[in-house]
């Protein structure tokens, strides 16, 4: 096994466990964080997350393949030099989306969910970003799969990513019913990925 497939199969364990720990944590509290595509919302906000649920289950599966099973069917031919850097941008997404699950504390939630109360967090890495673990999410998603360029993955990471933005449109409709004047506020001055962006 090569130093490559080492070492992306360790982020991708530091992404995935990372995620699971965190709803782990939050379950032993009494917080049932996972609403994708669960309790009462609107149809599309459903279909959305529950899109976005089978997209993230499959890409899991599709990534494990790609290290291990998808050298002869990679779609660049990178030098190892790119795929590291590849593999590094990964890594900055997973770093980023630990970051925003830790800023979050209590208040990590997948999915919209009226029920639940949260508060709005717009400290450490959401001064920057109203969408951290989004981004996360598209970084570690893009770089996994141009390190190990599957075409199958590449494809898959194209759905995610879209998926999860249009998991932001529907969050964007929802926030300012229950966070009123301070998430519109939030949403001025702070970008949907990064900065201004």
């Amino acid at each position: 096994m090569s130093i490559l497939c080492n070492l992306g199969f360790w982020v991708f364990i530091l992404f995935y466990g990372s995620y699971l720990s965190k709803q782990l944590l939050l379950k032993q509290q009494g917080i049932a964080s996972d609403r994708l595509g669960r309790g009462n919302k609107p149809k599309q906000t459903l279909i959305i997350e529950k899109l976005l649920k089978a997209a993230t289950f499959s890409m899991a599966g599709v990534q494990i393949f790609s290290l291990y099973n998808g050298e002869g069917i990679n779609l660049f031919s990178w030098s190892n030099r790119m795929q590291y850097t590849w593999l590094f941008i990964s890594f900055i997404g997973v770093a980023v989306f630990i970051t925003a699950m830790i800023t979050m504390k209590n208040s990590w939630r997948a999915g919209v969910d009226a029920s639940q109360h949260t508060k709005l967090v717009r400290n450490g890495i959401y001064r920057i970003s109203r969408n951290p673990a989004f981004l996360g999410f598209d970084l570690f998603y893009l770089g996994f799969a141009l390190a190990y360029s599957n075409p199958l993955q590449i494809v898959l990471a194209v759905f995610c990513i879209t998926m999860l933005h249009l998991q932001i449109s529907e969050e964007e409709k929802f926030l300012p019913e229950v966070f009123g004047k301070d998430y519109l506020d939030y949403k001025k001055s702070v970008g949907r990925y990064f900065l201004f962006f």
